[in-house]
């Protein structure tokens, strides 16, 4: 089953790696296999040089993923590294390589770079993306010019916060984004199922705003498991758009003080347990793990 039919029809789990700054994807590849994590999922993603930090090609990496577990991979394209010129052409190559499943991200500042003198492209948002994906689809570039060769349909996806103070923020953005065609809409790390019900309200109430195929879009709910009281700290302290409920940190300062392994033993049982209680409630699930592949067999 195709990855967009799974999404709307069926359990949906997709898996996030990221690509390292090494000549090679092998390794990552290796690990996948190695703790049977693909076992487990129904795709990939592959991240784009995440907080500007310089990696290995996220299409190429989209593709030995394809090829090696004839999985489908989600590549993310990331705005700040590319003009009109670059981010067409990349869609042209992958294209070819059967990777025709792209996220669109506008990407992180260029200013967090590892790269001296780093300076960003952005001539747009994702959104400039998502037009250039439905010119494509359109059998047309950005101009408006139609192509020799009608291109393989592209499945565009997009990311969104998964929490604000104020959720008509969120409703708003993700509207635009569905607007360009996005199929899917993956969140931020949720933690709450008050909020995902919030989250799923506004789906609903998006789509109601869509009389065509825009409406069978669908959210993705991000799930990134926390296995210490540092990184649930972090997250709930200093990443915008996510929300981390005291429950979850004061049951891991509890952890935090009998041993560093009941912390880990708490995190994945509370990691567990939600993603148990999302695949009920909406089973369409993106999982994080930071390339910790082994995570994935603990969590079901």
């Amino acid at each position: 089953m195709e990855l967009i039919q799974k999404l709307k029809d069926d359990t949906y789990l997709t898996l996030e790696t990221t690509p390292p700054k090494l000549p090679t994807f092998d390794g990552i590849l290796q690990k996948i296999e190695e703790t049977q994590a693909y076992k487990y999922v129904d795709g990939f993603s592959t991240t784009d040089s995440p907080l500007s930090k310089m990696k290995y090609n996220s299409i190429i990496a989209a593709y030995k993923l394809q090829q090696k577990f004839n999985l489908p991979a989600i590549a993310t394209m990331s705005m700040r590294d590319r003009n009109k010129i670059a981010l067409q052409s990349d869609l042209l190559g992958a294209n070819d390589l059967d990777v025709v499943n792209i996220l669109a991200l506008t990407g992180d500042p260029a200013k967090m770079s590892d790269q001296p003198n780093t300076k960003a492209v952005l001539e747009g948002n994702s959104t400039l993306l998502l037009q250039m994906i439905r010119n494509f689809n359109n059998g047309m570039d950005y101009a408006g010019r139609e192509f020799k060769i009608h291109p393989k349909h592209i499945n565009a996806f997009a990311v969104s916060n998964s929490y604000a103070k104020n959720f008509s923020s969120i409703e708003k953005k993700i509207y635009t984004k569905v607007k360009n065609c996005a199929v899917g809409i993956i969140t931020q790390p949720v933690y709450d199922l008050q909020i995902v019900k919030m989250l799923l309200d506004i789906q609903q109430k998006v789509a109601r705003e869509f009389n065509d195929k825009r409406n069978e879009f669908q959210l993705i709910l991000g799930v990134f498991p926390i296995t210490s009281l540092k990184t649930a700290q972090f997250l709930s302290a200093h990443v915008p758009g996510i929300y981390v409920p005291d429950v979850w940190i004061e049951k891991l300062i509890k952890a935090h003080k009998v041993s560093s392994d009941e912390e880990y033993k708490v995190g994945i049982e509370m990691s567990k347990e939600l993603l148990a209680e999302l695949l009920k409630i909406h089973p369409k699930i993106h999982i994080m793990t930071a390339n910790k592949f082994e995570i994935v067999q603990e969590l079901f």
